[in-house]
């Protein structure tokens, strides 16, 4: 009977052998490499990441410096087109008014060989809106010479319907969802559009108000000298 106890436990140790320490050695090996591979890649994609969001950051600063002087630019041009236009260039000599011309011209050629091009990124919903919208603007444009007054009424609601504030006038409701449909960059330059042809069209009716007033005096002057 003792022997046959022993041997049935001697059954039950063959049943279950232990693995030899070098062969548990390397089994805990590997999955250690495994681990420590694993945290390394992950330490290596947080990092690559935490790069790419500190280069978007400086992409999106890099596109704001350059719509920046893409402004810049515009408002110089129509700077100097306005100091070629003003009433106080009527009232100089020939020669002061030719020699001031030759400069702004050179201004002027000198701002226009600075190229700034800021690309948007539009589906082809935005850009359908975007060209709506530039038609709408462009046809009250072309209609400036023929009625100055509705067609800066008309500038005006387009312009009301581009901002937040509380416009004074009417709004036009058809080219504010229009607009609403471009992308936030394009309607950022619809609104800048329309207040550089605003302040134009403000300039325009001061100068011709000045001529008129002016016209007047000189008209009341020669009546008096004949009285």
């Amino acid at each position: 009977m003792a022997q046959a106890r022993i041997s049935a436990k001697a059954s039950e140790g063959a049943q279950q052998p232990q693995q030899p320490p070098q062969q548990q050695q390397q089994s805990g090996g590997q999955l250690r490499g495994r681990f420590y591979r694993s945290t390394s890649m992950a330490d290596r994609s947080s990092r690559l990441l935490e790069n790419l969001d500190q280069l978007e950051l400086r992409v999106e600063a890099f596109r704001d410096a350059a719509s920046a002087m893409e402004q810049e630019k515009e408002i110089l041009l129509e700077m100097i087109h306005n100091i070629q236009n003003s009433q106080d260039m009527r009232h100089i000599s020939e020669g002061e008014r030719e020699e001031l011309n030759l400069t702004a011209n050179r201004l002027m050629g000198r701002t226009l060989t600075v190229e700034v091009s800021v690309e948007t990124i539009r589906n082809a919903q935005q850009q359908e809106s975007l060209l709506h919208a530039t038609k709408m603007i462009d046809e009250i444009v072309n209609k400036l010479l023929d009625d100055l007054e509705d067609a800066k009424m008309r500038l005006m609601s387009l312009y009301g319907a581009c901002t937040s504030d509380v416009p004074a006038g009417p709004i036009d409701q058809k080219f504010q969802s229009v607009v609403i449909g471009c992308a936030i960059e394009d309607q950022k330059k619809i609104k800048r559009r329309l207040e550089t042809l605003l302040r134009n069209l403000e300039n325009s009716e001061k100068s011709i108000t000045l001529l008129e007033h002016q016209k007047s005096s000189v008209r009341q002057s020669c009546n008096s000298k004949q009285d």
